[in-house]
C-alpha cells in the first residue's frame, strides 16, 4: 500500500483521483461504506481510489481536553485499511494551520494537487474547514465549481442506532465485545510492539509477550481469550490486561500467552483481538495459586479457540 504524507503528494497519483475523506478511527462499518464508494468510483472511471485521513486526530488540536481515546493508532489504521483492499492512503498532518484553513481553500489544495480530482466521498454529516463551516452541501457546491463528483454516504445503522466511533468506544470500555464487533464488522483489536518485561510468566511456565499497546481505548482489566497476529500468522492465546497484583505489579500492561508456540518476539508488532473475557483480574495468596489459575485460564482459552475454529 502506498502511503503519502501531504496533500501535495497526490500529484503523483494516476487520475482521476477518487478521494474518501475522514478521520476513520476504528475503520468501522460506516467508514467502510465511505471508502467503498471511492474505490468503486475509481474502478468504474479507471482512476485511483485514495483514502485521506488525518494525524493527529483533529480533536487533539481543536479541543485537546475533549479528545477521545483512539480506537486505533495511525499505524494500526493503515494496517486495517490495507486489509480491506485500500491501495493508497494520504495521512494529512492536522495542525493549527490546517485548523484555520477554510473549506474553499482546503478543496482548492485538493483540486490543485490531483491530476485531476474526479470524486470525493464523505459521511453525510461530515464537516470540514475552519470552525467546521463546511458541510456536504458546501462540498457539493465546490464540486460543481471545480468539476468533481460528490457523494455524502448515508449513516449506517446497527441495532437501530447509527454506527459511530463513540458507540464503539463505549462498548469497548464496558467490555461489550459482541456489541463492538457488530459495529466494527470485526473483533476489536489493539496493536503494539513486544517489549521486554519482568519475564514472570516464563518463570511460572506460561511465557508471555508484553505488548506496548498503541490504542488508547482499552477494555476493563481482566483475563481474556484472544487471537493474535504477528508477521501475518494468526495465533490463539490468553491475555492478562491489568496490574498483576499478585506479583507486585503497578503499571497497567497487556501480557499475551500464545498457545502452543514460543520464541523471541521482542521488537515485533503484535495485533491482539479480544474474543471473550474469562475472569476479572484478582490477587492470589501466592504464585502457586496464581499458576494453578493460569492453567485453568489456558484450558478455557483452548476450548474457546477450538470452538472458533469449528465455526
Amino acid at each position: 500500500m502506498q502511503v503519502l504524507s501531504s496533500i501535495e503528494e497526490l500529484s503523483r497519483i494516476h487520475g482521476p483521483v477518487a478521494l474518501a475523506i475522514g478521520v476513520f478511527d476504528g475503520v468501522h462499518r460506516g467508514h467502510r461504506e465511505v471508502i467503498g464508494a471511492a474505490l468503486e468510483h475509481a474502478e468504474q472511471h479507471h482512476g485511483t481510489g485514495v483514502v485521506m485521513t488525518f494525524d493527529p486526530h483533529p480533536m487533539r488540536v481543536l479541543r485537546p481536553n475533549d479528545a477521545p481515546g483512539l480506537l486505533c493508532s495511525t499505524r494500526h489504521k493503515l494496517m486495517l485499511l490495507e486489509r480491506i483492499g485500500v491501495g493508497c492512503v494520504v495521512v494529512c498532518p492536522f495542525d493549527e494551520a490546517m485548523s484555520r484553513t477554510d473549506a474553499g481553500q482546503f478543496v482548492e489544495r485538493l483540486v490543485k494537487a490531483c491530476q485531476p480530482l474526479g470524486f470525493v466521498s464523505v459521511g453525510y454529516s461530515w464537516s470540514f474547514g475552519k470552525g467546521g463551516a463546511g458541510n456536504i452541501h458546501r462540498l457539493m457546491e465546490l464540486g460543481s465549481e471545480h468539476d468533481f463528483g460528490v457523494y455524502g454516504v448515508p449513516e449506517v445503522k446497527v441495532d437501530g442506532a447509527v454506527v459511530s466511533s463513540t458507540r464503539i468506544r463505549e462498548a469497548v470500555k464496558a467490555g461489550d465485545f459482541a456489541g463492538a464487533k457488530r459495529l466494527l464488522g470485526r473483533d476489536y483489536s489493539v496493536l503494539g510492539e513486544v517489549v521486554h518485561g519482568r519475564q514472570l510468566g516464563r518463570q511460572l511456565g506460561f511465557p508471555t509477550a508484553n505488548v506496548a499497546v498503541e490504542n488508547e481505548q482499552l477494555p476493563p482489566t481482566g483475563v481474556y481469550a484472544v487471537r493474535a497476529w504477528m508477521d501475518g500468522i494468526e495465533y490463539a492465546g490468553v491475555a492478562n490486561l491489568g496490574n498483576r497484583p499478585t506479583v507486585g505489579g503497578v503499571d497497567r500492561s497487556l501480557e499475551v500467552h500464545l498457545l502452543d508456540v514460543s520464541g523471541d518476539y521482542y521488537g515485533k508488532l503484535m495485533e491482539v483481538a479480544f474474543v471473550e473475557k474469562l475472569r476479572d483480574e484478582q490477587k492470589f495468596s501466592g504464585v502457586e495459586e496464581l499458576k494453578e489459575q493460569i492453567g485453568r485460564d489456558v484450558l478455557r482459552g483452548r476450548e474457546i479457540a477450538a470452538s472458533d475454529d469449528d465455526k
